[in-house]
């Protein structure tokens, strides 16, 4: 395997990017990405905060400290993960996280892996998505993520511009992908608007250092309240207010988190009003 480290983003040329590695390394090890190429983008990408606009090589450590991040953000980045993987884990990377489904991270031949069935739908799901999981059954496990789309962001990569939401895409017969980033494309920035009130609320089956069952972010931007949840559909999953909980398609497995997200949305829109 070869690893280069370019000087610049023009000189990208394929391989598969790493920075923090908490996700590629795994990924390799497990046989689950397949890689002849790395790319070293630490020297890339951009890192720090300055006037709302996060570098996407920021680590999760740097930004649940940083007093000018809203709170759904800060605590998001506090609750993902160790304290040894939030020092590593960068902002961009925490953005692209694939999912924790068993079936997929075993090999089995699962929808994301290019298979005509979701193993999870008739296995076991206990920890599986409540919303949008006709074709596939996975939870997207980035807490970061979902403060994000709440938040309203906006990223910046080296080819076009989008709101965080445009970033993610539910799988499809036609396109197994949960992303929209193309080969190449590298996320470089995230832009923050100016909000009144944020928070982020996680439960977890460990209480600390543990994926999402269900989060919840929610953030008060003027007279708008977003809303946007962890851990119930294959995607980073907005909605539009409590009500649309009333709309989930939970497996038998999955029904507890059915009470569990209507509880913390609750809570949550409570802590912004």
């Amino acid at each position: 395997m070869e690893l280069l480290r370019p000087s610049s983003v023009e000189e990208l040329d394929g391989g598969v990017p790493v920075h923090g590695g908490t996700e590629v390394v795994p990924l390799l090890r497990e046989g689950l990405l397949a890689a002849e190429t790395l790319v070293d983008v630490r020297g890339l990408v951009p890192r720090g905060t300055r006037d709302g606009v996060i570098g996407a090589g920021t680590t999760l450590a740097e930004l649940e400290v940083d007093p000018s991040i809203p709170s759904a953000l800060r605590e998001a980045c506090r609750l993902a993960a160790s304290p040894q993987l939030r020092n590593m884990g960068s902002l961009g990377g925490n953005l692209l996280q694939a999912t924790r489904c068993w079936y997929w991270r075993l090999g089995y031949p699962c929808r994301l892996h290019g298979g005509d069935r979701c193993h999870a739908r008739d296995g076991e799901h206990r920890e599986h998505a409540i919303f949008a999981n006709g074709f596939c059954a996975s939870a997207h496990p980035s807490d970061v993520a979902a403060a994000l789309v709440a938040l309203g962001a906006r990223l910046r990569t080296n080819r076009r511009e989008l709101a965080i939401e445009e970033l993610y895409r539910l799988p499809d017969e036609d396109d197994r992908r949960t992303t929209t980033l193309e080969d190449g494309e590298l996320i470089l920035e995230v832009e923050l608007p100016s909000v009144q009130a944020s928070v982020y609320l996680k439960a977890m089956d460990r209480r600390r250092w543990s994926f999402p069952q269900v989060g919840v972010a929610a953030a008060r931007v003027g007279s708008e309240t977003r809303i946007a949840l962890a851990g119930v559909a294959p995607i980073p999953w907005r909605i539009e207010s409590a009500e649309d909980l009333d709309k989930v398609t939970p497996l038998p497995r999955t029904e507890w988190k059915v009470p569990l997200a209507q509880a913390l949305v609750r809570r949550a829109l409570a802590a912004v009003d």
